[in-house]
Parts: C-alpha cells; structure tokens; sequence
C-alpha cells in the first residue's frame, strides 16, 4: 500500500496541513517540539482507528478547539481508498471510507498496514509485559480482522467483570455469582480467540526473526521467541474460576491474556532478565524487521513504514541494518537532521522541514 496525500485540521499544533507523499521516503526534518511525530501519529491514526501513544481523542484536538479533522487518501491492492476521520472532545469519533461513514471501527482494518518504530520500541525487551502485549495487539489487530471483535470483546468484558468485582460484598449471594457467570463466559469466549492468535503470530514471528537476528549479530546470536499465556485456552475457564475467590478477596481479574508475556532468549538466556542492553535492542529491531516481512507475507502487500526519530537510538552497525532493509516500500522517517542520512548515502525522495505546526518541501542542505 501507500500512501498519497494526508491533510490535518485542528489535530495537535496544526491548525491547517495538507501534505502530498511520493511512494519511496519521505524524511520530516526539524528541531524537537516542532510537530514531526505528531505527523505519523495522524497517519497511523487514520488507519488504525488508535494512536500509537495510547491517548484519548480529546488530547488530540489542538488546544482551544472542540473538533479536530483527518483525511488521508490511500492506495492498497491498487483500489484508491479516501480515509476521513473526526475526532470530538464529548463525543466517539466519526470514520467514513470514501464518504460512507462505518460503525466500528473493525470495519477499517485490512486498508491500511503500518508498522511503527519509535526510540521507545528500543526498550520493548526491558519494559514490562504490557509493553510486549500491546505489541502484539498492534501488529495482531492489523492483520487479522477477527482479532479485532476478540480483543474488543475481551476488554469490554474484563471491565464491566472488574467494575462489578469492587462492588460486591466479599460473600457474594447466589445472584451475584450469577452476574459473575456471565461476564465469566463472555471472558472465556473472547479470551480463547485471543490466546489463539497471540499463539500463532508468536510461532510465525519466530521463523522470521530468527534469521534477521543471526544477520544482525554476525551469526553470533540464534533468538527465539516464545508466547507465555497467562492461561492456556484450553485450561483458561477452569483457572478463571478456581481463582475466583481470589479475584473477590483482590477486586480485580488475575487470570487471562490481559497477563500474558512474550519471551525472548538468546542463545537460551532470557533477554527481559539477563540480557545486556544491546542485546535487547538488537533483539527489538529484529522484531521490528521481522514485522515488515511479515506483513508482506500475510497481506500480500508492503506496508507502511513509519518510523519516528530511531537512528538517533541505534549505533551505527544497527542503523545500517535498519536502513538496508527500508528500500523498497515507502517509508516516512522523522529526524532532526539528514546527515545520517547523507552518511549512509540512503536516497531521500522526499524532504520536509518541520517547524512551528508546517511542513514544507525542501532542498537538502
């Protein structure tokens, strides 16, 4: 896919934007608090319903405004895709896909692909489990569209099972077990389509990284990457209400994918644990390469790529790695400066400079 023009109204610092992108690399160059990533979480909001930062609607709209506007215009499997998008302080956001407005938001997924990189997704090996869910949400909810209802069912489900855990007394009567009951099969059928699929992707995402990572380290290194299921779906209604007493005395859900992990070892070792921090690095930008061959691989199409100030984070063999494998699909890159670009002799199509809330077309320097 690609991407052909993007305009912002009222969205963060840009009253107005309106851009025009070429298919292969669009750098946004600028000093820091300008507006470039701001740029690629419109993108990737358009696309994706969500914002890669996890961030309410309201805190989008630019300041002293009640609405914000988002149109980008695609081309996916070569049928051109108008994406319109309005973001309201009170109220749900409106989507519509060449003017017809859609219900849910599960109805956009498989137009856009993206895969994100930002300096934070450097740490995805030393943060803490939510940190490595939310990664597979992204990538999950992006290339399977029964992923979507699962995942959304499940955390509407785990909610309202949570809300009514604090409010019951700690004996509970049989009608409040029967309230739990519900709640606990709807969390039971969603969950188990969600462990499903973490479960498969994991085993998929396994075969691609291994290789990238060997390239990476010079061979020195074989990486694996487990799923750990907080519950595994066959045993996951058993353990969900075995641990109920528990959940009445604590107030909360303990058991389900909402606590689940992804390991990753090399040579045997647990990264999350013993890793050295290059190691950890190196193992999320095997990820994040693995994600791009995936992505082909499944949707039969390239994605986006949208990363946000990463070569500052790498050093330089990691850089290299990172751009070597960015040629051919189109990509946008944000930096505050080209001459790491200019360094590796890697061909901007493209360049914007960022300043103040616009984006204009310039010349290299």
């Amino acid at each position: 896919m690609r991407i052909e023009s993007l305009k912002l109204s009222d969205f963060r610092n840009y009253e107005n934007l309106e851009l025009e992108l070429c298919p292969g690399t669009n750098l946004f160059y600028g000093d820091n608090a300008q507006g470039k990533t701001n740029i690629l979480e419109g993108v990737y909001l358009c696309g994706t319903t969500r914002s890669h930062r996890s961030t309410r609607d309201r805190d989008m709209i630019r300041f002293g405004q009640e609405e914000a506007h988002l149109r980008m215009e695609i081309v996916s499997r070569d049928i051109p895709y108008r994406i319109d998008m309005h973001l309201r302080k009170n109220r749900a956001k409106g989507i519509a896909v060449n003017g017809v407005p859609i219900r849910r938001a599960g109805e956009l997924m498989g137009l856009c692909r993206f895969v994100f990189f930002s300096p934070e997704d450097l740490n995805l090996i030393k943060n803490g489990p939510a940190e490595r869910r939310r990664f597979l949400d992204m990538e999950l909810c992006q290339l399977e569209s029964v992923y979507v209802p699962a995942l959304t069912g499940y955390t509407r489900a785990l909610t309202q099972r949570n809300t009514l855990l604090k409010n019951l007394p700690p004996h509970p009567t049989a009608q409040d077990s029967a309230m739990l009951d519900v709640w606990d099969a709807q969390l039971v059928s969603y969950g188990c389509k969600v462990i499903a699929s973490r479960q498969a992707f994991a085993q998929t995402l396994n075969t691609k990284t291994g290789p990238i990572h060997r390239r990476i380290s010079g061979g020195r290194e074989e990486l694996t990457v487990l799923y750990e299921p907080d519950s595994p779906a066959e045993r996951f209604e058993e353990e969900l209400f075995a641990g109920r007493e528990r959940d009445l005395y604590l107030r909360t859900t303990n058991r389900g994918p909402h606590r689940d992990d992804l390991c990753l070892r090399v040579n045997g070792i647990d990264l999350r644990r013993f890793g050295s921090q290059g190691q950890q690095r190196s193992a999320a930008l095997s990820l994040k390469l693995s994600e791009i061959e995936l992505v082909k691989e499944k949707a039969g199409d390239s994605p986006v790529l949208l990363l946000d100030d990463v070569l500052s984070e790498l050093d330089e063999r990691r850089e290299r790695d990172l751009l070597e494998s960015i040629t051919e699909t189109q990509t946008l890159i944000t930096c505050t400066g080209v001459q790491e670009f200019e360094k590796n002799h890697f061909r901007i199509d493209r360049l914007f400079r960022v300043a103040g809330g616009t984006a204009e077309i310039a010349t290299e320097e």
